[in-house]
């Protein structure tokens, strides 16, 4: 997600890498998401070997290659990211089509996770290029390994929408999923979407995890409601991975169901009012429409 604060630019951690023949095609490399030694070998023969390499910060891979003594011999890095895609990728195809190698870096972490490599990977499938994917770090696998909340099954959201009504209709959506989730944050909007949670799920389990792998680490756990009152929410620095428990079992009175069906019912129709209704309790849009027919059948 961003440079390598651990990584020990005056040492370097390997030695020497011998170049490896490679099979055409273009290699998503996963890099190291804070100390530098978390890079896998086989991604290290892929940075050496490959004909032409691209990141999305060229400064962050060129510094992570001299970590690990991989040397540029005449090849450029190419930077391809949010801004200039149109214009960077077509290089990239260019190589790909003429039988090169090329390996492309985000940030940190593996490409494609919520990073501009999407698109490039996409073009070059479509135009029959192979795509190779190198696992490795992750920050989210990492906050989700670390949360201890349930693992079985989980979602990856990405960054919430940044204002306010967006963001709420999002949390709603998405907190009545049973479902671990796991989302993206800035430090500076992470305290208003733990407030904004809270006011649709006050006891939902939460933790934020920070700096992961990194030397100020943090993993900070607790229901929805306590996280929003918890001052350290406001001054959080650094890179945020939120981790939401799924949703607890809901229990909802008839009565309370048939009152927000009828509230509903008196500006939409059965099925649209059955379908906010089931949004907002929770509750399985099949049964609550069945009620709402019901109770426009009585009146």
């Amino acid at each position: 997600m961003t440079d390598h604060p651990n990584a020990e630019p005056a040492r370097r951690l390997t030695a020497h890498v011998e170049a490896v023949r490679l099979d055409m095609g273009l290699y998503l490399v996963a890099t190291p998401i804070g100390a530098a030694r978390d890079i896998t070998l086989r991604a290290l023969d892929v940075l050496n070997s490959a004909d032409m390499l691209a990141a999305e910060d060229t400064r962050v891979l060129r510094h992570l290659m001299d970590i690990h003594g991989i040397p540029l011999r005449g090849r450029r890095i190419l930077a391809y990211h949010d801004h200039n895609g149109d214009r960077a990728r077509p290089a990239l195809m260019a190589a790909l089509a003429e039988g090169a190698t090329v390996a492309y870096c985000s940030d940190a972490g593996t490409p494609l996770v919520a990073d501009p490599g999407y698109r490039l990977a996409v073009d070059a499938a479509q135009a029959g290029a192979r795509v190779h994917a190198l696992p490795g770090p992750s920050s989210s696998l990492v906050a989700l390994s670390l949360s201890g909340l349930p693992s079985d099954r989980f979602m990856f959201l990405g960054f919430p929408p940044s204002t306010a009504t967006a963001r709420q209709t999002f949390l709603k959506t998405w907190t009545a999923v049973d479902s671990t989730l796991i989302l993206f944050e800035s430090p500076r909007r992470v305290n208003r979407t733990l407030t904004d949670l809270a006011a649709i799920d006050p006891k939902r389990m939460t933790v934020i995890a920070r700096e992961l792998t990194k030397k100020f680490e943090e993993v900070i756990r607790g229901t929805a409601e306590e996280l929003a009152a918890d001052p350290r929410m406001a001054t959080l620095k650094g890179e945020v991975v939120m981790v939401l428990d799924r949703p607890g079992e809901v229990v909802v009175g008839e009565a309370q169901l048939d009152d927000m069906i009828l509230r509903h019912m008196a500006s939409m129709s059965v099925k649209d009012a059955a379908r906010e209704a089931a949004q907002e309790l929770g509750l399985p849009k099949r049964d609550v429409y069945q009620r709402a027919l019901a109770l426009a059948g009585q009146r």
